[in-house]
């Protein structure tokens, strides 16, 4: 009798192991980075099996009100539980903010102007992806797109690549962000202005615009005129819930840019202005780092921002500004 108590408490111990190690097994294979892409609409980015970021890529032309829903790919950021965006999508105050996005106010190509910020009279249009790679570090993809002009002519092919990591200390998350801007069919000339071009990140529309704070690296700033700033900050207010973004702006880049950082509502970037010959390209390159709560501290970011530079350099004394 004691053999078989023996025999039959071996048994359940083997059943129980077998019914808890699929288990353990499934929340391994969440671990470390990941896609799903909903063809034709959006690709997600996984971290530990919860979405961190969504590009969105879709184009639809079969309605006047679904061309205006996807006109342009962008990035959606994602909050810490994978559930819903921190970023702002179709709709709302400005609908061509949205999440992470790259346009210009004004285009001068063959001859006549194009606007790739408020998207009239042309689309940027994804056409496939490449370079999709995601293992237990990283996660990277590149979405080739192609910015219309008159004609179904091309005005730039773009080569966008986005490549999330876990981010520094005090913070959740970091997207490098490179586009690779190149002018197939002739001399292209970007400009505009630092609210309408460049490369930017726009905030959840339903942000509480009377608690957004801007942080700059300098003592004495000026965003309406100071130039070349390696990164700006903002903490913007979600449902209650604090979220803090930095821009960082690699030093390859064109000099003379200006960042678009004091708007309440919360939308800011790095402008510059630009000429791309034909047949030839221009790389830029910046990244983010998305934080819950306050702002990390300034060494930290500063220390991040060097290991995005390739240098070293001292810690700035920080300007902290208050839009209301």
């Amino acid at each position: 009798m004691k053999l078989r108590n023996f025999g039959f408490g071996l048994l359940l111990a083997f059943t129980a192991l077998a019914l808890v190690t699929p288990a353990n097994g499934a929340e391994a294979e969440t671990k470390g980075f990941s896609f799903k892409d909903t063809a034709g609409d959006h690709l997600d980015v996984l971290m530990d099996g919860k979405i961190v970021g969504r590009y969105m890529y879709a184009h639809d032309t079969s309605t006047k009100e679904r061309n205006a829903e996807t006109y342009k790919p962008y990035l959606h950021v994602f909050d810490a539980e994978g559930k819903a965006p921190i970023t702002k999508g179709v709709g709302g105050q400005f609908t061509h903010h949205r999440g992470i996005f790259i346009g210009w106010r004004v285009i001068d190509f063959d001859g006549k102007k194009y606007d790739r910020w408020h998207m009239l009279g042309g689309d940027i249009v994804h056409q496939k992806f490449t370079n999709q790679q995601a293992d237990a570090d990283a996660a990277t993809f590149t979405s080739l797109t192609h910015w219309e002009a008159d004609g179904g002519k091309s005005i730039i092919d773009e080569e966008r690549t986005m490549t999330f990591r876990r981010g520094p200390d005090h913070t959740r998350l970091l997207i490098d962000f490179t586009s690779k801007l190149a002018a197939p069919n002739g001399d292209v000339k970007l400009g505009g202005d630092p609210e309408h071009a460049g490369v930017h990140f726009r905030p959840a529309n339903e942000i509480d615009s009377t608690k957004t704070l801007y942080e700059f690296p300098a003592a004495t700033a000026n965003a309406h005129k100071d130039l070349d700033y390696p990164w700006v900050g903002e903490t913007y207010t979600l449902h209650d819930k604090l979220i803090s973004v930095v821009e960082m702006n690699a030093p390859s880049n064109p000099k003379k840019t200006l960042y678009s950082a004091y708007r309440d509502y919360g939308r800011f970037g790095a402008f510059f202005t630009a000429e791309i010959k034909g047949g030839e390209s221009l790389t830029v390159k910046y990244r983010f780092l998305i934080a819950d709560g306050e702002m990390p501290p300034a060494e930290m970011i500063q220390k991040s921002w060097d290991q995005f530079a390739g240098v070293s350099t001292p810690t700035p004394v920080p300007t902290i500004v208050v839009n209301k």
